[in-house]
């Protein structure tokens, strides 16, 4: 047999005396051609043709693999092209457990979420991103999870493989990732965070270039772009790359002193006191800043940003008894809650009684609808307390909704121009800013207005109706769903009724009905993530509300039984 240089770093292959060398870092290594040629064969079906006498170059191309370089019979060496793309076995199966939804896709850390499945997602979104030309640069940013940076470490990973340039925030609020993407003009942003769930689950959140988190109809193509047969991976010299900013978080503090609703000087004057709670969330560094910017002095819980939440995250009334024991003993004007990634925010009131998240809203709808040169629509969605609705109707402007979800409430706040908005649980959008759900912006709003009114929290509720919300869940058939909702018609919304304005009816997110001289409403729609039917009701007191629920609740069992 030939002797063959050593070729380090390369491998091919040579015809040598009635068999195939292989030149490798490590050596030569050697096999009769007839065996060679019946074991590509059994292999991958590839054909070995050699013509008796003749020394001539056999390349191995497995089909899902490529020789980086092969050897001819001269010794002279024949390189792939350079930036042919690799492809890897597709689709990506996602596991039983994993909630789909269109605000991403969500788990239990470990079964369904796994390092290899989070690459495997943030590959297919940056793949998805560039083939829609959207670009290659994606802010990667993440909640306090103790999760969090084994899954940000996997994304980062997925994304530089499909040619990202990733740059990374590190534990942000979800608003400043999005603002900072949005600024940048990115390509997209990839929030690794579970929102209000518990410890034990993580997520990957999708955001576009606009700020805004994809919506259904191009969540959709992502997921049909997950289930191609093939993903293609960047060659070794076109792989993406990863960068730092540091600064988001300070960009976003400025960005929020600089609205014109905010006046910084006569807050730093006023100086409030107030009680904050962060939940060990994403929160603890951005909101101290802010409020010291403020010029407020904060009595804190939860600021460190190590994941370990000691309670429920969601800041929902249950939730906040530490916060109100918290504004009692300190003697705090006001309490402010956030959740993990900083993007909803309940109130507590000097008495350390928690006021209901539909309650930001309204508020914070009040401030910006006290400007006259900001007077325009607020959009809410259907399940928001139609106390914002009363704000909107005393300021003189139209109160419309959406369907629920963010994104949903975003893109009806850019068609019908709105100066405000956001959602029934804390979620404050301020178009100014971006469209975006944002607490810390919420806290500046709510300060702010209670500063300009001279009231107390407590006393700026007063104000306004209040009313009760009852919510509750059953399982129920998806195929029977119409029927469910055609008894409803029939029964709690005749046609006379309806004619006559008496019951108000709503398609666009399940079936919403609303009696305006009762004030009462009831939205009944299906579940994005589990086999259920929600029902939420509002009334001027509970028992009208629970009463409401039962039955709507009544009639969508018969029908689908």
């Amino acid at each position: 047999m030939a002797r063959v240089p050593k070729a380090r770093g390369r491998w091919g292959s040579v015809l040598m005396g009635g068999g195939v060398g292989w030149i490798g870092g490590g050596g030569v290594a050697w096999m009769p051609t007839r065996s060679l040629a019946w074991t590509l064969q059994r292999w991958n079906g590839s054909a070995v043709s050699a013509m008796a006498g003749q020394a001539s170059a056999l390349t191995l191309r497995p089909r899902t693999l490529a020789s980086p370089s092969v050897a001819s019979a001269s010794g002279r060496w024949s390189r792939r092209p350079p930036h042919q793309p690799r492809g890897v076995s597709m689709p990506v199966h996602l596991p039983e457990g994993l909630m789909v939804s269109v605000s991403g896709f969500r788990g239990r850390v470990g079964n369904p979420l796994t390092p290899e499945l989070l690459a495997s997602l943030a590959a297919g979104f940056g793949g998805f991103l560039r083939s829609e030309g959207s670009g290659s640069v994606v802010y990667l940013g993440r909640d306090s999870r103790t999760s969090g940076a084994m899954f940000a470490d996997a994304a980062r990973a997925g994304l530089v493989s499909v040619g990202c340039r990733v740059v990374e925030l590190g534990v942000v609020p979800t608003p400043t990732l999005l603002l900072a993407a949005r600024g940048a003009g990115a390509a997209g942003a990839l929030g690794v965070t579970a929102s209000h769930n518990p410890a034990e689950w993580n997520a990957l959140k999708f955001g576009g270039g606009d700020g805004l988190f994809l919506d259904a109809d191009r969540m959709a193509r992502f997921q049909a772009y997950l289930a191609r047969e093939e993903l293609p991976r960047a060659s070794w010299d076109r792989l993406g790359s990863t960068s730092l900013d540091s600064t988001a978080v300070d960009r976003h503090v400025q960005a929020i002193l600089e609205l014109p609703f905010v006046d910084v000087e006569a807050l730093r004057r006023r100086a409030f006191h107030v009680a904050l709670d962060c939940v060990h969330g994403a929160g603890g560094r951005m909101v101290p800043q802010l409020l010291a910017e403020l010029g407020c002095r904060v009595s804190g819980m939860g600021l460190e940003a190590d994941g370990r939440f000691p309670r429920d995250p969601e800041p929902t009334a249950k939730n906040l008894a530490g916060l109100g024991e918290l504004v009692r003993t300190s003697g705090a004007e006001v309490g402010f809650a956030v959740d993990p990634d900083v993007d909803r925010l309940s109130l507590v009131n000097g008495a350390g009684e928690a006021v209901g998240e539909d309650l930001t809203l309204a508020l914070c709808a009040e401030v910006v609808l006290g400007r006259e040169w900001a007077r325009g629509p607020v959009v809410t969605n259907l399940s928001t307390s139609q106390v914002v609705e009363d704000v909107a109707r005393a300021a003189g402007v139209p109160c419309l909704r959406a369907p629920v979800g963010e994104v949903n409430v975003a893109r009806k706040m850019q068609s019908e121009r709105a100066v405000v908005g956001g959602e029934g649980n804390g979620g404050i959008i301020l178009p100014r800013l971006h469209f975006t759900r944002d607490a810390p912006l919420g806290i500046a709003l709510i300060l702010q207005h209670l500063m300009e009114s001279g009231r107390s929290l407590a006393e700026a509720v007063d104000r306004w109706p209040r009313y009760a919300i009852v919510k509750e869940k059953a399982p129920f058939p998806r195929e029977r769903i119409a029927d469910g909702y055609a008894a409803l018609l029939t029964q709690l919304a005749p046609a006379a009724d309806t004619s006559s304005g008496a019951v108000e009816v709503d398609h666009t997110d399940g079936v919403r009905l609303a009696w305006p001289e009762r004030r009462q409403w009831l939205h009944v729609r299906p579940s994005g993530t589990e086999p259920v039917v929600r029902f939420i009701a509002e009334a001027p007191t509970a028992e009208a509300a629970a009463e409401l629920v039962a039955r709507g609740r009544d009639i969508m069992t018969a029908a689908g039984s």
